[in-house]
């Protein structure tokens, strides 16, 4: 069996790599790395940390879900404090041009000092709208306009692409209409398709072209089908490739979310959970913070399910799944630290952060 795809994103479980981690990370089927705050000490340490991934894999993807407000990972030893979405669409409400300004400045900041600490690839920017409901997006939406949003999450988009990041739109097709929070529940958008489209899934379609990757919701939309839009091959492949002719990379949001893994009154396995949305058309699957549960026995699972599903041919590979994974790494080499702290480029984005 030729496995030529690596669709599996995993944690690890501390500041450096342990055997298990480095095992993990061997396996055919990881692709990506997710880090949190719980991984950083420093910038030293965090630089140390990423080089030593790329040793033992050179092609993986190191992410983080870094957006700015209350969603930034790495906040101290000289990482800037970014505003969070809701304060671009703030600012756009006083001066549209200088909102879009800032927000491409934003993008930069982020994507650049991530770099030059070795992160490849951060889970922004926000999509959602700002219906004004849901706890779980709040402040991290830009707005409650779909135009505002769509010009907003370019910018920032553009900033970061600037900074040799790649980037993600999230939550596809909305999460901003549900109440329930994912990470406990199953969020319920009772819309038809006709009103998801004509207003939360709108920037996706403005923006198929720009968008590098895409994160489904772990949303249910039921007049649309029952399963969330993570595992429903009609939002995945009939929408947003095919209506809205997106060509770039899908990842799961955390399928560790127990509100992610409820399927018409079962509580599904990650494992199951996973070979369900690269069915549906997720090129990637996340499974966040397990590598400290049961000795990250719910990542072996995960890589054992998927290598045992692929040779009984209940999920298949996909080459171009792969091909979208690795257009995600950067193309070009990033400043060191002390490099970009004299960038004329950076100095100025940091002027412009509102």
């Amino acid at each position: 069996m030729n496995l030529t795809h690596a669709p599996v994103v995993l944690d690890i479980a501390g500041t450096t790599l342990d055997k298990h981690d480095r095992r993990r990370l061997k396996h055919p089927l990881t692709g990506g790395v997710v880090l949190f705050a719980r991984h950083f000490e420093s910038r030293l340490q965090l630089t140390a940390l990423t080089a030593d991934i790329k040793r033992l894999r050179p092609d993986v993807l190191i992410c983080v879900d870094n957006e700015g407000g209350r969603v930034q990972r790495f906040v101290s030893d000289g990482f800037t404090a970014l505003p969070a979405m809701r304060t671009l669409g703030e600012l756009w409400m006083r001066d549209a041009m200088a909102a879009t300004d800032a927000a491409s400045a934003l993008g930069y900041v982020l994507a650049a000092e991530l770099r030059a600490c070795g992160v490849d690839f951060s889970f922004a920017p926000v999509l959602d709208l700002d219906h004004g409901g849901s706890s779980v997006i709040g402040a991290r939406a830009f707005h409650r306009d779909p135009r505002v949003v769509a010009l907003l999450a370019k910018s920032v988009a553009h900033g970061m692409l600037r900074a040799g990041m790649a980037h993600c739109g999230k939550h596809f097709p909305g999460h901003g209409y549900a109440t329930a929070d994912s990470h406990v529940a199953v969020p319920v958008d009772k819309r038809g398709l006709k009103a998801v489209l004509a207003d939360d899934a709108q920037p996706y379609q403005w923006l198929s072209a720009t968008l590098t990757a895409v994160m489904s919701a772990h949303v249910v939309y039921p007049k649309v089908d029952p399963r969330p839009a993570t595992y429903s091959e009609r939002w995945l492949k009939d929408v947003l490739r095919a209506r809205f002719g997106y060509t770039g990379a899908v990842f799961t949001d955390d399928l560790s979310m127990e509100g992610a893994r409820w399927l018409q009154g079962s509580l599904l396995t990650p494992s199951e959970a996973a070979m369900l949305a690269l069915n549906a058309g997720c090129d990637l699957v996340l499974l966040c913070n397990q590598s400290l549960v049961e000795g990250g026995a719910g990542i072996d699972a995960l890589l054992q399910h998927l290598t045992e599903g692929a040779a009984r041919g209940l999920w298949h590979p996909d080459p171009d799944s792969e091909l979208r994974r690795l257009s995600l790494l950067p193309q070009s080499p990033p400043l060191d630290w002390d490099a970009l702290m004299h960038d004329a480029v950076y100095q100025r984005a940091l002027e412009r952060l509102p």
